[in-house]
C-alpha cells in the first residue's frame, strides 16, 4: 500500500475528506520523526512501538581489500510490531 492508498483508506474509514485524512498522515509522520529525534519512543499499544537506538562503535572490514576499519557510533530506529499487528501477519 502506498500513501496514496493509504490516504484514500483512511479518509474512507474515519469520514474525513482525503485531503484531511493527507494532512493527519502528514502531521502523524511530523510527530514521529521529532519525538524519535528526542528520543522518546512512540508506543501505539497492540500496533507498535518505535524508538531510537544506539548503535556501538565496531570495527569492520572493506569487502574488496579486507582492510580493517572502524565505523563510528551511531542512531538507529527500531520498530516493535505489537500484539495486533503481529496476529494480522501471522493470518490470525
Amino acid at each position: 500500500m502506498n500513501r496514496s492508498e493509504l490516504v484514500t483508506a483512511v479518509a474512507e474509514r474515519s469520514g474525513l475528506t482525503q485531503t484531511d485524512a493527507d494532512a493527519v498522515l502528514s502531521a502523524f509522520g511530523d510527530v514521529l520523526v521529532e519525538a524519535v529525534a528526542k528520543g522518546e519512543p512512540v508506543k501505539l499499544p497492540g500496533l507498535m512501538t518505535v524508538e531510537r537506538v544506539e548503535r556501538a562503535a565496531r570495527t569492520g572490514r572493506n569487502p574488496r581489500t579486507g582492510e580493517a576499519l572502524e565505523i563510528a557510533a551511531s542512531f538507529g530506529a527500531k520498530l516493535t510490531a505489537g500484539s495486533k499487528l503481529k496476529a494480522a501477519a501471522a493470518g490470525d
